[in-house]
């Protein structure tokens, strides 16, 4: 009887066999999840069922930010959902974002060993590695200091500090270049010539050189980083089931071969650095970092820094230092040409302060509240609120958060994108409205409102660029409006749905038109 039943049925083939025992370890590790005990006086993570071996990916869709959030009202701002064969932690809420974040800071500062950020910067990048010990807490520190050096230190041609000088030459040079486009074309598309621009400031402060908007070296980074957005932001489903990291992936090896060639790209000059160095003249980033390597000996971890650290530390730097301005000026051009009343505000706060004569300085902040406010909305709006998620963080140890057991090594989303549209928060948060963070005598900024945006992350973990980015950011924008108006071309509407991403960038827009004020 049994030998008849195996002559009908077939015996089963080694890779069916193999597809059933991975089917069989997925399903005991869901369960296993599910079922981990939790410590006497905690409770167990909430969240919502999902789809046998997927988990609630589908449940994700186009926009995980919106879905995340729209879970998040049923079950709380703690509450787990799986993907694959993986737990995940999402944190909604603000003062649940802080606890976690800050006050419990060193049990939230993990990142989780993911298979795709294997592949950036060999597993040892200082934004996306794995690593966060003495030694990852010793190259933040190195790279924190050469990016505050040599963005705050004066420059060799002027009394302005290094970043302005950078951004006031790559903003006059762009407002050339877009006079002489408006000469031959009605209309335009602004981005192609801002990323440009965007990428030199980072080029001049972490290689001592700039490139021109047709430079073939500088286009081909470009390139790179915007097809870093686009991979990422189709996700990696291989980071949560295991078995896809043996099938055909296109879209993973796309992300394999781009990061090798930024790799490569980052490598080429840090070499051309070592060749040129004078220790008695420290031309840029990559000079510091050299000089370090060669001079010192990290104290914590007591080891030398080897090349391939300094060029983790570069491809970090640039990173910090690129695709959130460039997204950033973007989207503020998008909206003052959307909102010409704005723009005008403005400008004429810029008239009325600085003049048409000076150039704007990183100090004039202070004095520019309305565009300051213009800048917090534009990084807290729904359109633009471009950073939806954190990196995703993981727990370095079993820990608690509002009375839930979260064990260690558990992957943590941060929902940004809820934090900046509760409206627990905020009033009419779908509204572009400046004024909400002006204080009440409208002389300057209401701290406790622009505290509550997040777009650069909390603790620990916080964006290194920060700092660098919003100042990078402000005196962009207001060097082109202090000359420039922006508007778009009569009959034309501006489409500002966000395509989302690592970066939720706004789509194509080649209606421009840019006026000339004086």
């Amino acid at each position: 009887m049994q030998a008849a039943l195996m002559e009908n049925q077939g015996v089963l083939s080694v890779t069916e066999l193999l597809i059933v025992c991975s089917v069989s370890c997925l399903v005991l590790m869901v369960a296993k999840s599910f079922w981990k005990s939790v410590p006497r006086g905690l409770k167990r993570v909430p969240g919502p069922r999902g789809y046998p071996l997927l988990g609630n990916i589908l449940d994700l869709g186009k926009n995980p930010h919106l879905a995340l959030t729209q879970m998040s009202q049923k079950y709380g701002d703690v509450m787990q959902i799986q993907l694959g064969a993986q737990p995940v932690l999402v944190l909604s809420g603000l003062d649940t974002i802080r606890q976690a974040l800050v006050k419990q800071g060193e049990d939230f500062m993990g990142r989780p060993d993911l298979y795709s950020f294997q592949f950036i910067s060999e597993g040892q990048s200082l934004t996306f590695g794995h690593d966060s010990g003495e030694a990852w807490r010793s190259s933040r520190k190195l790279a924190q200091n050469a990016l505050k050096t040599f963005s705050a230190s004066p420059s060799p041609t002027s009394s302005s500090c290094l970043l302005e000088e950078h951004v006031s030459n790559e903003a006059d040079y762009l407002i050339l270049k877009f006079q002489e486009v408006m000469k031959e074309e009605e209309s335009f598309d602004p981005y192609r010539y801002l990323v440009v621009s965007v990428a030199n400031v980072i080029c001049a402060m972490c290689f001592g050189k700039r490139y021109g908007h047709n430079d073939q070296e500088l286009l081909s980074f470009v390139n790179i980083n915007n097809e870093f957005g686009e991979a990422a932001a189709s996700g990696n489903p291989a980071d949560f089931i295991p078995l896809l990291r043996y099938l055909p992936n296109r879209t993973m090896k796309a992300f394999k071969d781009l990061n090798r060639r930024f790799g490569t790209f980052i490598q080429k000059i840090v070499r051309e650095h070592y060749t040129s160095f004078d220790k008695e003249h420290i031309r840029d980033i990559t000079d510091s970092l050299i000089d370090h390597c060669q001079d010192k000996v990290d104290e914590n971890a007591n080891i030398q820094r080897s090349d391939q650290k300094i060029v983790n530390i570069v491809g970090d730097l640039f990173g910090a230092g690129f695709d959130t301005v460039t997204t950033a000026l973007s989207w503020s051009l998008l909206y003052l040409a959307t909102y010409p009343e704005i723009q005008k505000k403005i400008q004429e706060e810029i008239d009325q302060t600085i003049g048409r004569e000076r150039k704007p300085r990183l100090s004039d902040r202070s004095v520019l509240p309305y565009t300051e406010a213009f800048l917090l909305e534009m990084f807290r709006h729904s359109h633009s609120s471009f950073l939806p998620f954190t990196i995703p963080h993981c727990t370095t140890r079993d820990t608690a958060l509002s009375g839930f057991y979260i064990p260690k090594d558990t992957c943590v989303f941060v929902n940004q994108w809820q934090v900046n549209h509760d409206e627990k928060l905020w009033k009419d948060p779908s509204s572009f409205r400046p004024e909400r963070f002006l204080a009440a005598d409208g002389a300057g900024i209401n701290r406790v409102e622009s505290e509550k945006v997040l777009s650069f992350g909390l603790g620990k973990r916080r964006c290194i660029g920060e700092s660098i980015g919003k100042g990078e950011v402000f005196l962009f924008l207001t060097t082109l409006l202090q000359k420039l108006d922006f508007s778009v071309r009569q009959g034309q509407t501006v489409d500002i749905t966000p395509v989302y991403g690592l970066t939720m960038k706004h789509k194509k827009c080649d209606h421009f038109q840019i006026r000339q004020r004086f």
